[in-house]
């Protein structure tokens, strides 16, 4: 269950995001002292002046933008995860204009651009959340996009306006939610045991098919309590570091898998 906060008020919010902002309390306090002090300065010029660049300005920006969009992951962490719809897209839309990341108009225009709107393209992604078994790294052509752009596929796949191109390219963080799905809701029983029959079979040196493939699931997946759940995070300007370069990669912007030892589950990997 989601727990709501007012935005106004410290005293709803939850232990985790006090932390966060609590870690960030120097940043604040140094950029809204420097703002404040800066503006005093200007009010008190007996003519125009331009305005002082605040040095701390680029790291609260930075700052602020995760801790609302740590409310996605706090969200999935709380209510689990759920197959992508238009209205879904509408929501996640909406929740950045409120945010202040982009007006009505482009979450507007992002919506009527997203293919899920044409009729070839909505059997493959209305309603399902799509998974990749296999391990590709994280400049691999076939992710770079995923992780170089908000909102997944259903945002900037058939984007041709450059300017929203760079708005869904300059905003977020990607991250990485390492979960367990039950491959009941996939239907991919012979996939999965194809491919962990691969993998014990190169330990008696055999040279099998390299086994990965691809899964969709369209139940949702409510929080899942014997797997933990990991984020792993970075900024859009920055590289994964080296320990974290080799990872599953999602197709759609929803989700991956490899294939855990359990029988009943698949250790999934989902990009945000």
């Amino acid at each position: 269950m989601i727990t709501a906060i007012d935005v106004w008020d410290t005293g709803t919010f939850d232990p985790e995001l006090m932390v966060n902002l609590k870690a960030g309390a120097q940043l604040v306090h140094d950029y809204l002292t420097t703002d404040r002090r800066q503006f005093e300065e200007r009010e008190a010029a007996s003519g125009w002046t331009p305005h002082a660049t605040n040095p701390f300005a680029s790291d609260y920006l930075a700052f602020a933008e995760a801790i609302g969009r740590d409310d996605e992951v706090r969200i999935i962490r709380e209510n689990g995860i759920y197959s992508g719809t238009l209205d879904t897209l509408r929501q996640r839309l909406d929740a950045q204009v409120a945010a202040g990341l982009f007006t009505a108009a482009d979450a507007e225009a992002l919506h009527a651009a997203s293919p899920c709107h044409h009729r070839e393209q909505q059997p493959g992604r209305l309603g399902k959340f799509w998974m990749t078994s296999g391990p590709i790294l994280t400049d691999d052509g076939g992710v770079e996009l995923l992780l170089g752009n908000w909102g997944g596929e259903s945002t900037y796949f058939w984007l041709e306006d450059e300017r929203l191109e760079k708005l869904v390219a300059s905003i977020g963080r990607p991250r990485i939610l390492e979960i367990a799905v039950p491959v009941a809701s996939t239907n991919h029983w012979y996939s999965a045991g194809k491919a962990v029959v691969a993998a014990y079979a190169r330990t008696i040196g055999c040279r099998p098919d390299r086994g990965a493939f691809d899964l969709s699931q369209r139940r949702r997946l409510d929080p899942l309590p014997y797997l933990p759940f990991v984020v792993r995070t970075k900024r859009r300007s920055q590289r994964w570091h080296k320990a974290t370069r080799t990872i599953t990669c999602t197709l759609s912007g929803a989700g991956a898998s490899n294939v855990s030892t359990g029988r009943d589950t698949v250790r999934s990997q989902v990009y945000l």
